[in-house]
């Protein structure tokens, strides 16, 4: 098994994880990145309010999302270059509930992505005084940046782990994490609600 996976960064508008409003993805085959690509999103009706805290941070603006396309309509876009691969972010929590929350608010079925964490790989790779996404894509040798855009946040986590795979000898990313004692993580099983009488 080679080390193929796709990485991959959200902003959000506001405090909402469906508020998806720019997503980056980047593309692993073999340890080598082979496509990137990443695109504003208009955020899900009653998510898209931008807040002044996270304008501040990655700067987007609501102008330079309108003419961008939804999330029901850019999804399967998305979809389609993730494939089947594991899904690796930075605090990877986050960008996981970011595509299931805005999924369910748009009516969408979110495939069953597994996924890492490259935050949880770095600290288990490296020693530094921080894990913060910048600090850790430096150790891994991918410094100067922009943090913050979607983009060069998932090119960043995608070096992480291709470095960290070097180091630890493992050929693909469920070796990884069994060499640092990681698990690749699975969605949980939605159980159907029974009907109560």
């Amino acid at each position: 098994m080679p080390l193929d996976f796709t990485a991959i960064d959200f902003e959000t508008a506001n405090s909402s994880p469906a508020s998806a409003c720019s997503v980056g993805l980047v593309r692993v085959r073999d340890g080598e990145v082979v496509a990137t690509t990443g695109w504003l999103i208009q955020p899900p009706a009653g998510h898209d309010e931008f807040q002044e805290w996270n304008v501040r941070i990655h700067g987007i603006r609501p102008e330079d999302v309108y003419s961008a396309e939804t999330w029901s309509e850019q999804f399967d876009r998305l979809c389609d270059f993730a494939g089947a691969d594991v899904l690796v972010a930075h605090n990877a929590g986050f960008d996981l509930n970011v595509l299931r929350r805005a999924s369910e608010a748009t009516g969408e079925v979110c495939p069953p992505y597994r996924s890492l964490c490259s935050l949880q790989v770095a600290r288990k790779t490296y020693q530094l005084d921080s894990y913060r996404l910048p600090v850790a894509a430096a150790a891994a040798g991918f410094a100067e940046f922009s943090h913050h855009d979607a983009l060069a946040d998932a090119r960043a986590c995608a070096q992480i782990v291709i470095d960290s795979a070097w180091r630890a000898g493992a050929a693909d990313v469920d070796a990884l994490a069994d060499a640092l004692g990681l698990r690749v993580t699975t969605p949980p099983v939605a159980v159907p609600e029974r009907a109560v009488a």
